[in-house]
């Protein structure tokens, strides 16, 4: 989502801030800007198309100076267009770069307005701007102290201001933001990515928290203005996951990514306890009777998934909750309840809500799937697994959602085991199809001709209709989400056996029907329901498994999978999936990595 980054040095840092807006682009954007301190006084550059624009602007303008912020928008209060774009300023003396959304900015806007405040945007950003100007007396931190004090909602701010021109402070409460530290050089961003290349220094902020960077030093405090004593942490970023190499789009190499992000996902000599997942005790899961599975979007479909293994696998419940829908509930809790929160980022404004909100219901045992080792999530969580996917740039989830799975089945095994469901020679089992896993899935990227050519057909198409049954169902939501989100097609997902209870009503021979076949013991009861669609004229598309007996007929094309590859099949079916939408869409001629209205890290509510 909406992306930061600042800082303070000796040199012309706009370089800097520059390349750190690139970095962010894949979390998504539609609007970008720059400010910097100059001849004692603020000047922007602000841009409604790419950094690259915004670039070229800034070249074309001579803007530089040691004391800057710049942002990536994804619009909230106000529609995409300059006067709404950050940085915004207040009087011309505060200028802000805002991530989150204030819920009670219209109050605070008639307090402001009646002050004598003129609003020249939209946004709920430019409240902030002027109540920091309304309180700034001299001391730039303690004005934006105070100013978050009045504050509901998410937020993480960076802010510099005329009279203080060495000086940049940030706050944050529910939206990421970090400090790099580079010598003497001091910058603020929501992503350690950003800064990746000026520093491998970084103390992350809390809740709460006040950073005061300065050419001098750096410090931080609360809300209270009490010191606070963070340490730092060394990342290191590879650069080369930020690179496109030979592929077109960066999902297109994601998706290709997959073999190798399960393989690092699942390493073949860890055992299966609770080890694996942070605890310093094996036994540490003992206590655990129910699972609740926390997530949204692409990670509710991976919880859905899961779901069907940890009751088959490890004999116990499992209850999966859109996250933002679980916290605004009554729910039950349950003393022994592990509650798993899932997400990529780490970061997810509606998963990590509810993951505190379990929290608060007296849920103590807590174990986040993320990406992020660094992210709030995981460290809001008593334990962990960190996922192996690598950077993801692209919008739309694959390779994060593949190695969730793998992650979420390592689980489902080792509560198995724990609990006397899984001998050691089903471990084995396990174990083998999971070392084959990666052979697997490039088995399954190897249908791409096959699958490009089904695209040409199904981008002249305005809906789709995706099938499975089972823990396949989930894998046709996900399908059915790919497809909308790259390619603008309306797409559904069902299980199949719903068909004739409502959705056969919208099957005619204009209607692609898209289905995920596997040789499971639901596959004869599929079978009937494609019979359903095609005896109403629907088209099928079919990916079946190569031992499944379907073939190409009137009405029904069919591409051969590999064989079918038991409990883990949903992770092999899903790539078809992946590869359909990607090509429809790049036949459609979207704009396939930063699809329109979407962001990557969705840090807002």
């Amino acid at each position: 989502m909406c992306g930061i980054v600042a800082g303070v040095a000796e040199r012309n840092i706009v370089p800097v801030l520059l390349e750190g807006l690139r970095r962010l682009e894949y979390r998504g954007y539609d609007s970008c800007g720059v400010a910097v301190l100059r001849d004692g006084a603020p000047h922007r550059v602000r841009s409604l198309t790419r950094v690259r624009s915004l670039d070229r602007e800034v070249r074309e303008m001579g803007l530089e100076g040691g004391t800057g912020i710049a942002h990536t928008r994804w619009a909230t209060h106000g529609a995409p267009a300059t006067q709404n774009a950050h940085p915004i300023f207040s009087k011309n003396e505060i200028a802000i770069v805002h991530n989150g959304i204030i819920e009670n900015f219209e109050a605070l806007k008639t307090t402001l307005t009646r002050a004598g405040y003129e609003f020249s945007s939209q946004t709920d950003t430019e409240v902030i701007a002027h109540l920091i100007h309304r309180y700034y007396n001299g001391d730039l931190a303690d004005a934006v102290r105070r100013a978050v004090t009045e504050l509901r909602g998410a937020y993480a701010i960076a802010v510099f201001c005329k009279a203080e021109p060495k000086r940049v402070v940030g706050a944050r409460h529910g939206s990421p933001l970090v400090i790099g530290v580079n010598g003497r050089e001091l910058f603020l961003a929501s992503d350690p990515l950003a800064l990746s290349d000026v520093t491998d220094r970084f103390v992350f902020l809390q809740d709460g928290e006040i950073a005061d960077l300065s050419r001098d030093g750096s410090r931080i405090m609360n809300r209270d203005g009490q010191p606070v004593v963070r340490g730092g942490r060394t990342l290191s970023q590879p650069p080369a996951e930020a690179a496109l190499g030979p592929y077109r789009h960066f999902m297109q190499k994601e998706i290709f990514e997959q073999p190798h992000a399960v393989a690092r996902t699942f390493r073949r000599k860890r055992p299966f306890d609770a080890t694996l997942f942070g605890a310093t005790s094996p036994y540490a899961f003992a206590p655990i009777d129910r699972i609740l599975l926390l997530g949204c979007g692409t990670s509710h479909h991976s919880a859905m998934t899961a779901k069907a293994w940890f009751e088959s696998i490890a004999k116990i419940p499992a209850q999966v909750e859109i996250s933002s829908e679980y916290r605004y509930r009554e729910t039950i809790p349950g003393k022994n309840t592990l509650v798993v929160p899932i997400s990529q980022s780490g970061e997810t404004a509606d998963t990590l809500g509810a993951l505190m909100h379990a929290q608060s219901l007296g849920h103590e045992y807590t174990l986040a799937i993320c990406n992020v080792a660094t992210s709030a999530m995981v460290r809001q969580s008593c334990w962990s697994f960190i996922t192996q996917a690598g950077t993801e740039i692209g919008v739309a989830s694959t390779k994060a959602f593949t190695t969730q799975l793998v992650a979420l089945f390592l689980l489902a095994v080792t509560l198995g085991r724990l609990r006397g469901h899984v001998d050691e020679q089903q471990e084995a089992t396990y174990r083998s199809q999971l070392s084959g896993l990666s052979t697997a899935l490039q088995s399954v990227l190897a249908r791409e001709p096959q699958i490009i050519a089904w695209a040409h057909e199904l981008a002249r198409k305005d809906d789709a209709i995706f099938l499975g049954r089972g823990s396949h169902y989930p894998i046709a939501l996900e399908g059915a989400l790919k497809l909308k989100e790259i390619s603008y097609i309306h797409a559904e997902g069902y299980p199949a056996g719903e068909l004739k209870h409502g959705p056969l009503a919208l099957v005619t021979e204009s209607m692609p029907v898209i289905v995920t076949a596997p040789n499971d013991g639901l596959l004869e009861k599929l079978k009937s329901n494609i019979q359903e669609v095609r005896a109403r004229r629907g088209l099928v598309y079919v990916f079946a498994d190569a031992d499944a007996n379907l073939s190409n007929e009137e009405n029904q094309h069919v591409i051969q999978m590999p064989e079918y590859y038991g409990t883990l099949s949903p992770i092999l079916h899903v790539l078809p999936f992946q590869l359909l939408a990607y090509h429809t869409a790049c036949t459609r001629g979207t704009d396939v990595d930063k699809p329109r209205n979407l962001a990557k890290s969705v840090t807002v509510e």
